[in-house]
């Protein structure tokens, strides 16, 4: 790098001014008497663009001590304020989605009576239920329906939830939430119900460790 600084360009000059890098050829300007082993040790001086980086770093650490430890500013109070707020959000959320689909906020009620019963024996055969648990509910790669042993819970609940979430994850039951309306899971979950006490031709060995009986 020249030592005629007006031979150099603007980028030069802001380099040298930001290093203060002595030219090479020049050590001698620089040398002290330390000598190590016939190795000679300069003096450079630190550059300025890390002293500047430095300055500013310690400026950023008063600021940010000042915010954090004196001043009115409190993590704690900025989560939980953060959390209420998305408490919020989520009721909101929930309220509008209630009224733009009343249906998937009110309980699963089962059917006893002979007319919703015969759909859901329809519905059993239509989509293929008896595939897997039989034609009368015996079980067959699926578990046996008309003993009380569950896997998922029996009810008018857990096996509405079965039916719309799907059985446990790899074992095949696939959910039917997005295949079938609501009104028609509860339609299966009051036949399957009703099959409790039956006996079928060629029952499957209870599975399950939830006894349930439809008292």
């Amino acid at each position: 790098m020249s030592n005629n600084i007006e031979n150099l360009s603007a980028w030069q000059r802001f380099i040298k001014k930001m290093t203060k890098a002595n030219e090479i050829g020049k050590e001698e300007d620089i040398m002290t008497d330390h000598d190590y082993d016939g190795i000679r040790e300069l003096d450079n001086v630190l550059p300025p663009w890390w002293l500047y980086g430095f300055y500013i770093t310690i400026a950023i650490s008063i600021f940010y001590y000042i915010m954090i430890f004196m001043g009115n500013y409190n993590q704690e109070k900025e989560y939980a304020e953060s959390v209420e707020q998305g408490k919020k959000e989520v009721a909101a959320w929930i309220e509008k989605d209630k009224k733009a689909h009343p249906e998937k906020y009110t309980e699963a009620k089962a059917y006893t009576d002979a007319a919703h019963l015969a759909q859901g024996k329809k519905l059993f055969t239509e989509k293929t239920c008896f595939a897997c648990h039989g034609a009368d509910g015996g079980g067959g790669i699926g578990p046996n329906l008309t003993d009380n042993k569950w896997i998922l819970g029996g009810g008018i609940k857990n096996i509405f939830n079965t039916i719309t979430k799907g059985g446990r994850p790899g074992k095949g039951m696939v959910a039917w939430e997005s295949s079938i309306t609501k009104e028609e899971r509860q339609l299966l979950a009051s036949y399957i119900i009703s099959l409790q006490g039956t006996t079928p031709a060629n029952p499957k060995a209870p599975q399950g460790d939830i006894t349930w009986t439809n008292k």
